[in-house]
């Protein structure tokens, strides 16, 4: 095997397999590296015991907060990253995103380019991703230069009800954007050759049919089979880049092969797309004489600036059982931006996956954990499943760094922002109220909800924004190092705001713009 590559990128998730099934196309020669293997297809994929309670699909890794307590993240190593496990909800930010945005105690700051700089990448990542929705549902949404390329997946009808009676409260529900490769008949079904069977293990598992647009399956695979020049390498780790004696170029990356023994690839271009914790990360351990705090951090950025949303998982409980099976169809963002309800943003509500008994276990409060599975059976019978997503800010010293032996600490400062999500919750609930839900544990308008801690890394993003100025962001325009001319990262780090909505299909986008970007760069072999 030869060991140099006209391009190499270090990580498969959505952003990094993005970008090499992109390049690829020039028929240069790409080498696409990835820490974990092949997630198994096994039956464990879809049992809620192995997945939630065990953890089994879980990196074993430990990171340490900023109190210095060990923690397990939810990171997942595989062949297209954390996108096996994700929701495969892939909505566009909203246009004010890309702007200055006013929060009661910050500024989520604008980005570098506009909402129309980016809509024509975000109609391809939908396409790339099989994206099923329905344009010109949301009026709060940005204008769009194309259909998606299928349609919406259609409500079943407790989900149809919801809809119906949020709208007759004067709210504006749209069927959810979602990648997934289905093909539905008349009444909404899926048809027999569909790949998606509309089963209800869509929302953190990984998908055994294949038929979740999960980065393996949209793009890792298909490319390989179309680009002879594309190498895929699992089980190998990146470990440290390597530059020049001048420190002006990525020469090479040193690696650990599933041996355990080390390596060097070298390249003319590095992309870096580990996740925004873990790229951070190792750009601060390639720290050398000429980057003495890491490389890319002249402006001392790098690992700043961490965001991963303000979440909540509510799960509300509906007086009549709710069969619903493939719960995950419904949106809104009536409360998305400044409005009646308040004079700052909220954010966004969407459906859940329909939880079982032990999803509503692992929701409980922490008092009622221990009691066994079979009574919670019974509550998710009942159970309306809502995601509710809120702005986070950059922070400076929200941020990733490495403690002495080299150990990741992730800092989060406490109450970032957290107002909208409180306030979002008790709006929400107070229209599902409206609409006959309970409370789980009684008739008072209780719901059970659950916030996550330092370990939600699902959303991770923002530790190497880029920018117009290098003093103040690590990445350029074209999230290249501004100290470096050859080292592009193209993860969810690169957002200098997070904005309210899912970030993957922004950095999607992002990576096809930055593709393209590099593609021109290196030229076609013909």
């Amino acid at each position: 095997m030869t060991d140099h590559y006209d391009v190499l990128v270090i990580g498969s998730g959505p952003g990094g397999a993005t970008t090499a099934a992109r390049v690829a196309e020039t028929g240069k020669r790409v080498l696409l590296l990835e820490r974990g293997g092949f997630l198994p297809r096994e039956r464990d994929n879809w049992d809620s015991r192995a997945v939630f309670g065990d953890m089994k699909y879980t990196a074993d890794e430990t990171f340490y907060d900023s109190r210095d307590r060990p923690f397990r993240p939810e990171l997942h190593y595989y062949v297209g990253g954390n996108s096996k496990v994700y929701g495969a909800a892939l909505l566009r930010l909203m246009p004010a995103d890309f702007g200055e945005v006013r929060h009661p105690n910050g500024v989520a700051p604008a980005w570098p380019l506009t909402y129309e700089d980016m809509e024509p990448y975000y109609a391809r990542a939908e396409d790339l991703f099989w994206v099923h929705g329905q344009h010109g549902e949301d009026p709060f949404a940005g204008l769009y230069s194309q259909a998606y390329p299928y349609p919406p997946v259609q409500h079943e009808p407790r989900i149809q009800q919801l809809s119906d009676g949020l709208e007759q409260l004067g709210l504006h529900p749209f069927h959810l954007p979602l990648g997934v490769r289905l093909t539905q008949d008349g009444q909404g079904h899926a048809t027999a050759n569909s790949p998606c069977i509309r089963c209800d293990r869509v929302d953190g598992f990984p998908c055994l049919t294949g038929g979740k647009a999960d980065a393996e399956w949209a793009v890792v695979r298909p490319a390989l089979a179309a680009h002879p020049n594309l190498t895929l390498l699992t089980g190998t780790t990146a470990e440290r880049l390597i530059t020049d004696a001048g420190g002006r170029s990525v020469t090479g990356v040193a690696v650990t092969h599933p041996d355990g023994s080390a390596g060097t690839f070298t390249a003319d271009v590095v992309v870096l797309s580990a996740g925004a914790i873990l790229s951070a990360a190792l750009l601060l351990r390639s720290a050398n004489d000429q980057h003495p705090r890491g490389l890319a951090n002249s402006s001392d950025q790098v690992g700043r600036n961490y965001m991963r949303h303000n979440n909540l998982a509510l799960i509300a409980s509906s007086r009549e059982p709710n069969p619903t099976v493939f719960q995950k169809t419904l949106a809104l963002n009536d409360f998305y931006g400044p409005g009646q309800h308040w004079e700052h943003p909220m954010g966004n509500i969407q459906m859940l996956g329909k939880s079982d008994d032990w999803q509503i276990k692992g929701a409980a409060p922490r008092g009622l954990g221990w009691a066994p599975s079979g009574p919670y059976g019974q509550v998710a019978r009942h159970s309306v499943d809502f995601w509710l997503t809120s702005e986070d800010i950059p922070l400076a010293d929200s941020r990733v760094t490495l403690r002495r032996e080299g150990t990741i600490k992730l800092a989060l400062q406490p109450g970032n922002n957290t107002e909208g999500l409180t306030r979002l919750r008790r709006t929400f609930q107070e229209m599902l109220s409206k609409l006959g839900m309970v409370d789980m544990l009684s008739v008072r308008s209780l719901y059970l909800h659950k916030s996550f801690d330092a370990a939600a890394t699902a959303h991770q993003a923002g530790t190497a924004r880029f920018g117009t100025d290098p003093a103040t962001s690590v990445l350029d325009l074209h999230c290249k190092a501004h100290d470096l001319d050859n080292l592009y990262v193209v993860d969810g780090a690169f957002m200098p705001s997070i904005g309210a909505m899912n970030p993957t299909l922004t950095i999607i986008a992002n990576a096809l713009r930055v593709g393209d970007h590099i593609a021109g760069r290196i030229g076609t072999t013909t």
